[in-house]
């Protein structure tokens, strides 16, 4: 199984990646389908407990292509974590896309994106806007960015970032900028134009992101969908069985709609 570091441009910066590729695919000619995963929030191409490399090995035994990414301003990629938007993003996730449309052994017909927590709402924005996205995985996915970065956060966090212009979260710089861009954003709105099948996987213990964000994607999604509640699962799917319950699930739509 090919893995290749990789790099795309963004808006004048260097995003970083790694690119997974079934066996034997440069020898045959043979065009397959793929995805681009999207991390979570302050998470990088790795993500938790490993969780999108073992994903990634997983599906291209199964003959898809994957792309892990950092966003601009997360894991190696170029930028500072203080100039992250989800709007910016949104706008890495396309690029992420497009990237894979131009490799030679993918199928540019055949496209899917995986979202994880934030990355979800990002991977939801980006399929509605690229227009071409076969296939979208919501994993533990964020639905309503103003209750769960606004509210959450609280009068005293919103004054600080007018205050100094950031706040500081554990060494993670959240600037004003991410603050006003966030309540823009309305992943649930953006979700309405996008015609693809959806597949929404989310922890019923879920304590980071409430669950009642996957069934408010699931009331949104006007094509082909699909809930899937994992018992007892967190935010991250930290557990062997979780896990594999995930991947099942995930690979089994891939293989159905890519």
């Amino acid at each position: 199984m090919p893995e290749q570091f990789v790099q795309f441009e963004v808006q004048g910066q260097r995003v970083y990646g790694m690119l997974h590729l079934p066996d034997g695919t440069s020898d045959t000619g043979k065009k397959v389908p793929a995805v681009a995963m999207c991390h979570g929030f302050t998470g990088n191409r790795i993500e938790a407990h490993r969780l999108f490399v073992k994903a990634a090995r997983h599906f291209v035994q199964h003959g898809i292509a994957v792309l892990r990414f950092d966003f601009r301003g997360s894991g190696e990629s170029e930028g500072d974590f203080e100039q992250v938007t989800v709007s910016g993003e949104i706008a890495d996730a396309l690029a992420a896309l497009q990237f894979l449309r131009q490799q030679p052994h993918v199928d540019a017909e055949r496209l899917g994106l995986i979202g994880l927590s934030l990355g979800g709402c990002v991977a939801a924005c980006a399929a509605a806007q690229d227009g071409r996205v076969k296939a979208l995985v919501l994993w533990a996915a964020v639905g309503d960015l103003k209750e769960l970065f606004i509210s959450r956060w609280g009068e005293p966090i919103r004054q600080q970032i007018e205050t100094q212009g950031y706040w500081d979260m554990g060494g993670w710089k959240i600037s004003k900028a991410f603050y006003e861009d966030a309540q823009q954003v309305e992943p649930l709105r953006e979700i309405l134009r996008y015609d693809g099948a959806t597949l929404i996987v989310h922890g019923t213990n879920d304590t980071s992101v409430p669950v009642d964000h996957a069934h408010r994607y699931h009331t949104a999604v006007r094509g082909t969908k699909r809930l899937h509640l994992i018992d007892g699962a967190d935010h991250t799917f930290a557990r062997s069985d979780w896990e594999t319950e995930l991947f099942a699930v995930t690979l089994d739509w891939l293989k159905t709609h890519l």
